[in-house]
């Protein structure tokens, strides 16, 4: 009894100076989850089976995760079954999680709009019915203006020839779908490619958006057909599958030459041969990109462990991955795909149009 007594009186002391050393801790900088956290905001897409539209979102740089899931209706807790029976009110959904600071809700809306066909009421693609439909459930104010305004603009570009039906609603309970559904395209690859590829969306996405150049760059990804012409298997397999080539197997790993390593697939720049250097795994390895902002970093956690993916900015190729185990100054090492890279020796960089790289050798 006397040891009930003595905590009865002690615990609120306790609880009194944790609460004091938190909040101090808070003054100081020490961070809350709130404070650390002040830019990390939700956003939700409907656009047709959520298998395909997972992996646009997830190579964003300042996108920290795609969770597959429901939201729209009236079922609490639905399964796919009840929401693909159509019954639930529910639509199919991708919610993002990502960082402001590096990536802008607007941003995001203009790759929501090239994953889908904004024109069709019924569904999406091969998938029929209100659960397939295409919607962009908002978060707060400042979500629904931007999206309304992104629509607008869309209707009036003349790119459909069809009205633009998507629904921007406001956002209520998200709901996450079965594990078997997350990152589907990586767990079943071929199942997933079979399917996509049967759907009707890359057809219907590659008339509407394919061939078109980004007019910041001036670099352009061709069509997945040109790709497939242009490109050798492991070339294909390797930025477009994301794939690996073999080690000590590659054309540039041991090159020594003078030049910079752009994309195969859309010519931009990524490397140059100064910051090239032997880290005996059989790979290209380079300590930094050509520019601050060559490439994109993305969270890669395929094959049971945690890694950085790298991929090119504007045609989004895969590369390879950066390591924290490299040489100074830097200390990191970018570990790349020769077949994502073609090189430019320094004495051809005028006649091949990259020019303006010929400082790095003078």
């Amino acid at each position: 009894m006397k040891k009930l007594i003595i905590i009865f009186f002690i615990l609120p002391f306790v609880l009194s100076i944790y609460s004091n050393a938190s909040e101090h801790n808070d003054r100081q900088g020490g961070g809350t989850m709130s404070n650390q956290n002040k830019n990390i905001e939700k956003a939700t897409f409907a656009g047709g089976c959520f298998w395909c539209m997972e992996h646009p979102f997830e190579k964003l740089d300042g996108v920290t995760e795609v969770i597959s899931g429901y939201t729209g209706g009236h079922k609490i807790n639905p399964t796919y079954e009840e929401v693909s029976a159509g019954g639930t009110g529910h639509a199919e959904v991708v919610q993002i999680t990502y960082d402001s600071d590096k990536v802008a809700y607007a941003d995001l809306l203009d790759v929501y709009w090239r994953q889908i066909d904004p024109t069709d009421a019924g569904g999406s693609f091969v998938d029929r019915g209100s659960q397939y439909r295409s919607a962009i459930f908002y978060h707060d104010d400042e979500q629904k203006r931007l999206a309304e305004l992104s629509k607008e603009n869309l209707d009036k570009s003349g790119r459909y020839d069809k009205p633009i039906v998507t629904e921007v609603v406001k956002f209520s309970k998200f709901h996450k779908a079965e594990e078997y559904h997350q990152d589907y395209y990586k767990k079943h690859r071929l199942k997933y490619e079979y399917y996509r590829y049967r759907s009707g969306r890359d057809q219907y996405l590659r008339r509407i958006w394919d061939n078109r150049l980004d007019t910041k760059s001036g670099f352009q990804k061709p069509s997945d057909k040109e790709l497939r012409e242009k490109l050798t298997p492991i070339q294909y397999e390797v930025t477009q599958k994301d794939g690996t080539e073999r080690a000590f197997h590659n054309e540039y790993w041991d090159n020594k030459k003078e030049g910079i390593y752009v994309d195969m697939v859309s010519g931009e720049p990524l490397f140059t041969s100064l910051d090239k250097y032997d880290s005996k795994t059989g790979w290209p390895s380079f300590t930094k990109p050509i520019e601050p902002d060559a490439v994109v970093e993305k969270e890669d956690k395929s094959f049971f462990s945690v890694r950085t993916e790298v991929t090119s900015k504007h045609a989004d190729s895969h590369l390879g991955h950066v390591f924290n185990d490299g040489p100074k100054p830097t200390g990191l090492r970018y570990c790349i795909n020769s077949a994502s890279l073609r090189f430019i020796p320094k004495e051809d960089l005028e006649k091949e149009g990259y020019g303006k790289y010929k400082r790095f050798f003078q």
